[in-house]
């Protein structure tokens, strides 16, 4: 499934999101969603997408959209202590 969405919008650049479905460990689960329902700026697709982008950007990646996602995130208030 994730290599179909991937082929899908590596042949369709102009589309804007994908679905994506994957198995988390509880640890993560229960991280995720404690993170998220103590941070009411945040939401599950928010995080997956910050997430991404800061690895990626970390990585090496040098896609002005991704480098975009991962700074526009740097200024995300969240409520974490």
């Amino acid at each position: 499934m994730i290599e179909e969405n991937f082929q899908k919008n590596v042949s369709n650049p102009s589309q804007k999101q994908n679905s994506l479905e994957t198995e988390l460990s509880e640890t993560l689960y229960s991280s995720m969603k404690d993170f998220v329902l103590s941070n009411p700026t945040w939401d599950q697709y928010k995080l997956i997408n910050s997430a991404l982008a800061t690895f990626l950007v970390q990585n090496g990646c040098n896609d002005k959209s991704v480098s975009e996602i991962y700074i526009s995130q740097l200024f995300i208030p969240s409520n974490a202590s």
